[in-house]
């Protein structure tokens, strides 16, 4: 039985990557992003091929929504935490959450401090 857990639980730790703002650099305008929430439902986009808002009204969550522009358009988004990176970070994001199209959307939870866990399976909001 103990063992039965322990393969479930070390499974469903699996499962769902971690994101450490440690170490993934994200900028809203000048600032450095840093989480405040609990929670967020992330939207990881490119500004050249959707329109944020549009794509805002596509989901239903009750998490501030942290929208990462892979684009690096910079625009204002009212109610969205809008953030961009470098490419180097944007790469390993895509790389570290398995990301193969955009836009995707999935929620994280706060595990520990500046460390968050992936919440929920990536989901990709169709046009």
């Amino acid at each position: 039985m103990v063992a039965a857990f322990f393969f479930y639980y070390n499974y469903k730790f699996k499962e769902y990557k971690f994101l450490d703002f440690n170490k993934i650099i994200l900028y809203e305008k000048h600032n450095i992003f840093e989480p405040k929430a609990k929670e967020y439902t992330v939207i990881i986009f490119s500004s050249r091929m959707n329109d944020l808002q549009n794509l805002t009204s596509k989901i239903k969550t009750k998490y501030p929504i942290l929208a990462i522009d892979i684009y690096q358009q910079r625009k204002d988004y009212p109610g969205v935490i809008y953030t961009t990176a470098g490419i180097n970070t944007i790469i390993k994001i895509i790389q570290f959450l398995n990301i193969y199209q955009v836009p995707v959307v999935l929620n994280i939870k706060q595990y520990n401090k500046k460390l968050y866990k992936q919440d929920s399976p990536l989901e990709v909001i169709q046009n």
